[in-house]
């Protein structure tokens, strides 16, 4: 028998399967899916069996035999094996990249090089063993200081180099006390009367004859040692296993079991479209307002596939949302919800990714690599906010979430639903178009009035005296909600303390000297950080070109806005919610629980608290300025601050208090913030698709953003013009190509960025064209120490 191999090489020619001889002793075990170490050259790599064969076109005699199987059941499903291979054709990847994005990290391969022993321990020189007295091998990092000798041991034979291939993470295993079930048992053993800590443990077995208890727990509450355990496990009182167990990712709440609210009469019509189209593969696009009850429909379709007996796969664009939202459907599902997030530990994931695949859940809830759960009967899958960029993963494979649901969903015969109050263009057009089946819900839930807008002109403010970053209605109506014990949330997408530091004498501006980007104030650590490649450096106390003393922070990042709300209101408590302050693990919950327990009275972040929050006690909203989005060379601009401008108003007034949002603007005329004040969806698609024609982007056109580095400026301008070149001479007339040019962006990490952008509507060499011009890449200027990387249909051109 042969299997066919993907190896984990990400090179060109070896992006195919390689054949490989199934040894007799595995051939009952293999099955396609699973991952095998297999000899690669004179090293062993880590592959994908993705096909097993009775023969192969190679001669057999010279075929390498599989060294090792790495998993008893295999990780992969046939559907994702297959899906595996349209991604590498749709995004442009190797094939390897696309299996690896579908397992949890633990899984991926940690290769340690290792030096085995060969021969009887005393052929070898006597410095050597000491380090192989113990064990037959040793880590290469554990001998640096005698490399010498073991290049010569290795020449002759008697110590051979080996690539030892692990997974990053290994099963949690705890200590169980299974206490012996005959109650006559437990009291025929004898215990001295000055043992007290076994007396003591003997009750509490007593008590508990027959269970299995948890070792540390069962210290905790006997109140005993572990020695006073293994004490009366030599008795024979018990007896101790160590046994498989779950990380859970802890919940900051506990759970109370909540029943489905009766739906209104829009909720229903659209609960019913769905329920009808339950075993097609049809894709819905569901657009309510702001607190218009899209997650009751969510979770009442999942509870309709559930009693089908099917799964469900729930996205959500944020990290920050999946604690609230995993509290919904496990408030709804129990113990048949798993979460998927990049918030977990590697070790959590694996432990969540394995009740996926051994079919002890049913429910997924999770961000973008969720949509790879291993379920086998998928009944349903939702994404919601499908607008968000999140979806789209920014490295290879640059595989968006929504079109692999689309694509399980014709795989599994289930439907699909787009969630959003702001649909992305793309998506909309469709649904005008009658590819997707548009759903609408007009009204807020609970009937109440969407919030009362207010745009406030921040030139005005300016001319009338007030410098500060708090508009006079908005420092006002501050005041007021503290006042009545309501609470606010204020928005600004920058976070640091300040956008540059300036020297106010000559201007200079302090800059990173790795990226073409001014260095980032942050007040907390004293220090000014670079948001792209990470350096950081103190902060100046004279200009490093005139040497004046007058350096100044301009612009506001969300550290400074807190520091400036102390001035303002020094009563309020305030939440800062930004990278910055949710780096450590739960932060995310930590800070959302306080804020609704009321331990806060303003909750200040950026764009991460725009979405899917849901308090009831939020009754002003303040988007501190809605420019930082708008001015960017980027085509969806507009889209992107009408979407957020929304998205945040929406926070206000969700429960009976009504709501007001105060919007601060240096354009406060552009159309993107006066459509956004009432949420008026249609007018401004109409608007910005008119925008769109006329520039030639989506959805009118596909784009393609082809990007070049290299540390030298004049090479990797001289490898996108010959692209260019290439491409204007492959493809066909009506497609145009922009560029090249230099990124907006033009050095990050020391390397210069160039890019140039395909747009077309038909083209149906597309695929070949960029296929050749990865070869190219490969071939010639990889070694020159340039990349390439290709972006099918980008959510941002920067």
């Amino acid at each position: 028998m042969i299997a066919e191999v993907i190896v984990d090489v990400a090179a060109h020619p070896i992006d195919r399967p390689f054949d490989y001889a199934i040894p007799p002793h595995l051939q009952v075990l293999v099955e396609p899916g699973m991952r095998v170490k297999v000899p690669f050259g004179p090293r062993k790599v880590l592959g994908f069996i993705t096909a097993i064969k009775e023969t192969s076109e190679f001669d057999p005699a010279r075929l390498k035999p599989i060294h090792e199987l790495m998993d008893v059941v295999p990780v992969l499903n046939d559907e994702l094996l297959e899906m595996a291979k349209w991604m590498k054709i749709q995004t442009v990847c190797f094939e390897i990249d696309a299996l690896q994005v579908m397992i949890p990290s633990a899984l991926r391969a940690k290769y340690e090089k290792r030096f085995v022993l060969n021969a009887p321990l005393e052929d070898i020189a006597e410095p050597l063993r000491v380090y192989f007295e113990k064990r037959p091998f040793v880590r290469s990092q554990d001998a640096v200081e005698v490399y010498d000798l073991l290049k010569k041991e290795l020449d002759r034979g008697t110590i051979v180099a080996d690539t030892d291939i692990s997974q990053q993470t290994a099963v949690k295993k705890v200590r169980m006390i299974h206490i012996a079930d005959s109650l006559e048992k437990l009291e025929s053993i004898e215990i001295r009367s000055n043992a007290k800590q076994q007396v003591k443990l003997m009750e509490y077995m007593k008590n508990h004859a027959g269970k299995a208890i948890e070792s540390s727990r069962l210290q905790k509450e006997a109140g005993v040692s572990l020695p006073t355990i293994y004490g009366l496990v030599e008795k024979g009182a018990a007896t101790i296993n160590n046994e498989e167990s779950y990380r859970d990712p802890m919940l900051e709440a506990t759970i109370e079991q909540k029943q489905s609210l009766k739906l209104t009469e829009a909720q229903q019509t659209a609960f019913d479209a769905i329920e009808r189209s339950l075993n097609t593969p049809k894709t819905f696009l569901l657009h309510g307002i702001t607190g218009s009850g899209k997650t009751e429909i969510y979770l009442q379709t999942i509870d309709q596939v559930l009693k089908e007996g099917k799964e469900a796969i729930m996205l959500v664009p944020e990290i920050s949302l999946t604690p609230q939202m995993t509290l919904r459907f496990k408030e709804r599902f129990g113990d048949l919800v798993a979460v998927l997030h990049s918030g977990l530990s590697a070790g959590e994931k694996y432990d969540e990714w394995r009740k996926i695949q051994r079919a002890e859940v049913k429910v997924v809830v999770g961000a973008r690599s969720a949509i790879f759960a291993p379920f086998q009967n998928l009944g349903l899958i939702i994404l919601d906010e499908e607008h968000e960029s999140s979806y789209k993963q920014d490295d290879s494979p640059r595989y968006h979430a929504r079109d692999v649901a689309i694509w399980r969903s014709e795989q599994h015969n289930c439907p699909v639903i787009l969630g959003s109050a702001t649909p992305s263009l793309e998506s909309y057009a469709r649904a005008q178009k009658g590819v997707y089946e548009l759903l609408v819900l007009e009204k807020r839930a609970k009937n109440q009035p969407l919030p009362d807008v207010q745009i406030i002109d921040m030139r005005e403010e300016l001319r009338n005296g007030n410098r500060s970053m708090f508009s006079i209605p908005l420092a006002e109506a501050i005041r007021k909600r503290l006042e009545r014990k309501e609470q606010v949330v204020l928005f600004l997408n920058k976070r640091g303390y300040s956008s540059f530091v300036l020297c106010r004498d000559c201007g200079t501006v302090m800059q990173c000297p790795n990226c073409d980007i001014s260095l980032t104030y942050h007040r907390s650590s004293e220090l000014m950080k670079c948001h792209y490649c990470g350096y950081d450096e103190p902060v100046p106390h004279i200009c490093p070109e005139c040497e004046s003393e007058h350096i100044r922070f301009f612009g506001t990042g969300t550290q400074k806005v807190e520091e400036e709300l102390a001035k303002l209101v020094p009563e309020a408590r305030v939440l800062r919610m930004d990278v910055d302050t949710t780096r450590n693990k739960g932060a995310h919950e930590k800070i959302l629980s306080a804020f609704g327990d009321g331990k806060a009275d303003i909750l200040l972040g950026t764009q991460m608290i725009a979405k899917g929050l849901d308090f009831p006690n939020i009754t002003l909203v303040g988007v501190l300025s809605a420019d930082t989005t708008l001015h960017l060379p980027d085509f969806r601009a507009a889209e992107k601050t009408y979407q957020l401008l929304t998205q945040v108003s929406g926070r206000a007034g969700r429960d009976i208090l009504p709501g007001e949002v105060y919007v601060q603007s240096y354009t406060p005329e552009h159309y993107a913030i006066t459509l956004a004040k009432d949420q008026l969806y249609e007018p401004f698609y109409d608007q910005e698709m008119a925008m769109r024609r006329a520039s030639g982007y989506p959805p009118y056109y596909y784009v393609v953003n082809i990007q070049f580095t290299h540390e030298d400026l004049m090479t990797v301008a001289g490898y996108a013009d010959q692209s260019v070149r290439y491409l204007q001479s492959e493809l066909s007339a009506s497609t145009i190509i922009i560029g090249p040019s230099a990124s907006l962006i033009a050095r990050v990490n020391n390397r210069y960025r160039y890019q140039c952008l395909i747009k077309y509507k038909k083209e149906p060499k597309l695929a070949d064209v960029l296929q050749q011009l990865i070869k190219i890449y490969r071939s010639e200027w990889l070694k020159k120490g340039a990349t390439l990387s290709i972006d099918m249909n980008p959510t941002s051109v920067m």
